[in-house]
């Protein structure tokens, strides 16, 4: 066993960082030993309904938590119809429940929270009018994030020595100049998915998030805690980070809505990941996990918004969100990606995909199959060069300084490229790696710019993975999120309909051990779900297009 000193090894810390954060749970907001025993015999934790069955949440508490979208939230807030106080007291609550059920939260700083409501609700009173467009609304945050006396620790034990923030990230900077409340930060996989692609958020310190819809299954990453704690409304709004899909993967495998902007859209800066900064690369992006498209788009506009965002990080573009100029109509043309072979859909997607085309068909939309035979515009090979770029530079390692073991996940690693070669050859000198990475993503680049415009599409539909979440450790390469990271186009998720063995009851398996098999049995009843996209900065197009989409799905989207 290696020690992190002559005398502590990495579980002395661990065990110290888990009482402590034990302790700051209220003791009348703890479940009983008899709801923690129905939790562990009941994997489909939502029909369950604890939070009902605890009596931690008061009446009122229950409806804030269950019956409102954000937007609505901050409609009755600025009216004065409910206090800030009480609905961040009730999301607290919640989410502590969520926590000792799926392990979805990292550092709470309920106290501090609730004095903020408190400050918000007092201002109003006093001056009329609120402080800005999130006044009063409890937000949750990855814990990549810093606010300052948190620690961040990204779910690395060797991490654990370092000091509470001195300073806060600078979107949560601008969250807290928006009027918002921050209440909790939310798990995550051991390495994000920055060294090692792995989209199950475990790691040594906080355990594993479970996924609320069945426990037995992964909640994604490496947003996964957002995922799993707005799954299991402990939470209106949150905000997570993508590279790889790592958004866009939770919200599908916990049924909520998430978006992936454009780069440079959102401040990022600030924030803890542990890679390697200033290699060319695939850059991540920070963006909304919700309730609805209504409230990414409050999150979108609201940051955006007249292009006050790059007075928070120089990175940021000053470009104000746009009113979506529209043909008068509504009616899209709509692009669909036909399957890669490697990548093949698993049955209750394909349903799912097939069901949102002939809703969509039927509301008047124009819906066209898209692709051709060039290289760049393959999935697998998009795939192959995104991996290429996560792969090809120095990594740092922040598992071995402490001793801990690597998860599960990371020890098996998911790649692509059991689907073909690298697009560049290894062994360069760095600068022509550099070089030939970029030219080959240069070619992706116009392809789909030729492809998008040659096909005049406002849109292109897709899964987004071709399987539902699934067994623990078992996600696998995540190619219809990926694509979107390395074309930097901005992205949205959609719930829409679940699995049925009765409907898809034959088994599919993997054709190699990086994807997952199809087993109907298991994934029974879990989230499927679609994907909008639209080239990039065309972020209010993309939301603007998913509401549509989403609507008609509403309508005649039914099976």
């Amino acid at each position: 066993m290696t020690s992190t000193t002559n005398s502590t090894t990495w579980q002395d810390l661990v065990a110290a960082k888990q009482q402590e954060c034990k302790q700051k749970i209220p003791h009348e907001w703890q479940l009983s030993a008899e709801q923690l025993a129905l939790a562990q015999k009941t994997p489909r934790l939502l029909e369950a309904d604890i939070p009902r069955r605890s009596g931690i949440l008061s009446d009122l508490e229950l409806d804030i938590t269950e019956n409102y979208t954000a937007s609505q939230l901050l409609d009755k807030l600025a009216s004065g119809q409910i206090s800030s106080l009480a609905i961040t007291t009730a999301f607290c609550k919640r989410a502590v429940i969520a926590q000792q059920l799926t392990s979805c939260l990292t550092e709470t700083f309920f106290p501090q929270a609730l004095e903020r409501a408190k400050y918000l609700d007092e201002y109003l009173q006093q001056e009329g009018t609120p402080i800005g467009p999130l006044h009063g609304l409890p937000i949750s945050l990855k814990d990549t994030f810093c606010v300052e006396g948190v620690q961040t620790t990204v779910g690395y034990t060797s991490f654990l020595a370092n000091e509470p923030a001195k300073t806060n990230s600078a979107l949560v900077e601008m969250l807290l100049q928006l009027g918002a409340v921050l209440y909790v930060k939310t798990n995550i996989p051991q390495t994000l998915m920055y060294t090692t692609q792995t989209a199950d958020s475990e790691n040594n310190i906080f355990g594993r998030t479970l996924n609320p819809h069945n426990t037995a299954l992964t909640a994604g990453g490496s947003s996964g805690g957002e995922g799993a704690l707005l799954s299991f409304r402990g939470s209106i709004l949150g905000i997570g980070t993508d590279i790889a899909g790592s958004i866009r993967i939770p919200a599908l495998c916990c049924g909520v809505y998430g978006f992936k902007p454009t780069t440079q859209r959102i401040p990022y800066s600030g924030q803890v990941n542990g890679n390697v900064q200033g290699m060319p690369g695939i850059a991540p992006v920070a963006g909304p996990l919700g309730h609805s498209i209504a409230d990414l788009s409050l999150l979108m506009s609201s940051v955006v918004g007249n292009g006050q965002a790059w007075e928070y990080d120089a990175a940021v573009l000053p470009v104000p969100w746009q009113t979506v100029p529209t043909n008068g109509t509504g009616m899209l043309t709509i692009g669909v990606m036909a399957d890669d072979e490697h990548f093949p859909l698993h049955p209750p997607v394909k349903r799912a995909l097939d069901r949102a085309i002939a809703a969509l068909t039927k509301a008047g939309h124009r819906v066209v199959r898209i692709g051709g035979r060039a290289e760049e515009l393959s999935l697998a090979y998009v795939s192959r060069l995104a991996f290429q770029y996560f792969v090809y530079g120095p990594r740092n390692d922040h598992i071995s300084p402490s001793g801990e073991p690597a998860v599960a996940s990371v020890v098996r690693g998911a790649s692509p490229m059991f689907s073909g070669s690298f697009p560049v050859e290894q062994g360069l000198e760095p600068f022509e790696m550099i070089q030939r990475l970029h030219m080959a993503r240069r070619r992706v680049d116009e392809a789909w710019r030729e492809m998008w415009v040659g096909s005049k599409l406002d849109v292109v539909l897709g899964p987004g993975a071709q399987n539902t979440a699934v067994a623990l450790d078992t996600y696998g390469w995540p190619p219809y999120t990926v694509l979107w990271n390395l074309l930097d186009y901005p992205a949205c998720v959609i719930p829409f309909g679940k699995a049925d063995k009765e409907l898809d009851p034959e088994p599919v398996a993997a054709g190699n051990d990086m994807q997952p098999s199809y087993i109907p049995e298991q994934v029974d009843g879990a989230p499927c779900a679609i994907q909008v996209v639209t080239p990039r900065f065309q972020d209010e197009k993309c939301l603007w297009a998913a509401d549509i989409i989403d609507k008609v799905l509403a309508t005649y989207g039914k099976e």
